[in-house]
């Protein structure tokens, strides 16, 4: 199993910025290509931002413009910047492999603890 550890959350002001890790005990993002995902109280892990295999990237519309993902070169770490967050964006941010492999029964990465992200006046 590859751990996965996220870090970089706190307590922001809205229209601030914030910048994730997320470091995996094997470099496996450019094998299954890496994603970020976030879970909001009372509601499902929803996926927030994706790099695929060959580095094309994707966002959910409400992140479009504010967030980037990013990984190293080689391979074992991606990152997230998020700027002018909003209130909305609070939640849990949790790292893995894209979502067509951590949806997957043999997803090789285990969820890890998350990074909480909050955003309040």
């Amino acid at each position: 199993q590859v751990q996965l550890v996220e870090s970089g959350g706190g307590l922001v002001h809205p229209g601030g910025s914030l910048r994730l890790s997320c470091a995996a005990s094997r470099s496996i993002f450019f094998i299954y290509g890496g994603g970020w995902y976030r879970q909001a109280p009372g509601k499902q892990r929803e996926v927030v931002a994706q790099i695929s295999r060959t580095g094309t990237t994707t966002y959910v519309d409400s992140v479009k413009g504010r967030f980037t993902i990013s990984r190293d070169n080689a391979g074992g770490t991606i990152y997230l910047q998020m700027n002018s967050l909003k209130p909305e964006d609070t939640a849990v941010y949790y790292c893995n492999v894209a979502e067509e492999r951590s949806s997957s029964w043999w997803n090789p990465a285990v969820w890890g603890q998350g990074t909480q992200v909050t955003v309040s006046s």
